[in-house]
């Protein structure tokens, strides 16, 4: 083999390489883009709200909002009212954030307004 024939061999394998590894990352970031677009978060509000009305906001309240607002993004709506096991949440569907929380205490005589829906988990 001549040396211009393996040169051109290497240089085929290290254009390869790359696209692979391109590929592995997109598929990458797409996953971890879904995972992330999907997860709720809570605003300075809601966690001034949660501290001050002693909410306990488990991993398992936290999967049922996160359900609620994938369900509420599929009818459309934006400004739901999530309610999960007598604690109320208000979530803001397009930025996946938790606007404000209500403990059952609270929950009587209260007037929710700005909401276009609600979930009841």
């Amino acid at each position: 083999m001549t040396d211009l024939n393996f040169i051109r061999k290497i240089s085929n394998l290290n254009s390869v390489q790359p696209n692979y590894k391109v590929k592995k990352e997109n598929n990458f970031k797409e996953l971890l883009n879904e995972k992330i677009e999907n997860e709720v978060v809570f605003s300075k509000h809601a966690n001034e709200r949660i501290a001050q009305r002693n909410i306990n906001v488990s991993s398992q309240v936290t999967e049922k909002l996160k359900e609620a607002n994938l369900q509420a993004k599929d009818k459309g709506l934006k400004n739901v009212l999530v309610m999960v096991d007598n604690l109320a949440f208000i979530i803001n569907t397009k930025s996946n954030k938790v606007i404000t929380a209500v403990n059952n205490e609270d929950l009587k005589e209260n007037i929710f307004t700005n909401i276009d829906g609600a979930v009841i988990k």
